[in-house]
């Protein structure tokens, strides 16, 4: 008697969830960048109870047809590769088509969406992976994504969910990030129906530092802009009268990518009061970058990149 089995499906997408979605702010992480792939820029993040409840992600981006919207919650469903060929141009944050199915296999999702062409938005609803009836209903330009009850039908994986105040601070960080990487994006963070996050999208790194961080610790900070050989790095700094006791504040970014696995090593320590910091970014990617804040010295070994990078 045979003992392999072919999964189902639904057991085969409930499994692949758990690579995408294992808490709230990966589930905000994956439709924010959604988000920022589609063009939009001005997105809302709601969330009730740390998320576990209730999330929602709003945007005025491009939109999605609605003949497209039963397409986007299916497996390796993407608009943005179609060959082979396309990955060796990606220029998006997302481009694997997982994240949509893996988060409605685990929640029940409202997707809303409607273009600029077009008269009447759509809306389909997915619960626990199976879709309904795509239906019409107004819409504004753009897309918005309600997600509700997670893991009610993984039991297994809501036992390990933290309490609300912890899954709400780390939407909270995942959101803050993205907003330090995009300044050009207008954010705001609505959770229990406080705001608690606001950034102005005029594309001012200074300003989205501001709003995550205050207005004290904006003061204290200096700008920092250099290119050499094919390499920039800019983003702001602490003065050297402003240390700061760990390193939690600060964020580098390459593509507008928060750097902060484990093939990356990060290491900045101030050095003295002619030099407040150096950075030395060795990435298994890109090669080894030492960049000198202030003496503006640069080298680099191996592929250059355009990068941008902010220690705080």
């Amino acid at each position: 008697m045979s003992k392999i089995n072919l999964l189902s499906f639904e057991v085969a997408n409930l499994i692949a969830a758990g690579e995408v979605v294992d808490r709230p702010a990966s589930v905000i992480k994956e439709l924010v960048e959604n988000s920022i792939d589609s063009g939009a820029d001005r997105i809302t993040v709601e969330i009730q109870r740390g998320g576990i409840l209730f999330m929602r992600v709003s945007d005025n981006g491009c939109g999605i047809e609605p003949e497209d919207i039963p397409l986007a919650v299916k497996r390796h469903a993407t608009s943005k590769i179609k060959t082979a060929a396309d990955l060796d141009g990606i220029a998006t944050l997302g481009f694997r088509g997982e994240a949509l199915a893996a988060i409605c296999s685990v929640a029940d999702v409202r997707i809303i969406s409607k273009t600029a062409a077009s008269e009447l938005g759509a809306m389909l609803e997915i619960n626990s992976g199976r879709a309904g009836e795509l239906t019409e209903r107004g819409a504004s330009n753009g897309t918005t994504v309600i997600v509700e009850n997670l893991f009610a039908n993984v039991p297994a994986r809501l036992k390990f969910l933290k309490r609300d105040l912890t899954e709400a601070m780390a939407v909270s960080g995942v959101v803050e990030k993205i907003a330090l990487s995009h300044p050009e994006i207008a954010f705001k963070l609505i959770s229990d129906g406080s705001v608690k996050l606001e950034t102005a999208g005029d594309g001012k790194l200074y300003g989205a530092i501001r709003s995550v961080y205050g207005k004290d610790f904006a003061s204290k900070m200096i700008e920092v802009d250099s290119s050499r050989d094919g390499i920039r790095i800019n983003g702001y700094i602490t003065s050297p009268d402003a240390p700061r006791a760990n390193r939690n504040y600060q964020n580098f970014f390459a593509y507008a990518r928060k750097l902060t696995d484990d093939s990356t090593l990060i290491n900045a320590t101030n050095l003295n009061s002619d030099v407040a910091q150096t950075i030395k970014l060795k990435l298994s990617d890109f090669g080894a970058w030492y960049i000198d804040s202030f003496d503006e010295k640069a080298r680099y070994e191996g592929r250059v990149v355009e990068f941008d990078c902010m220690a705080v």
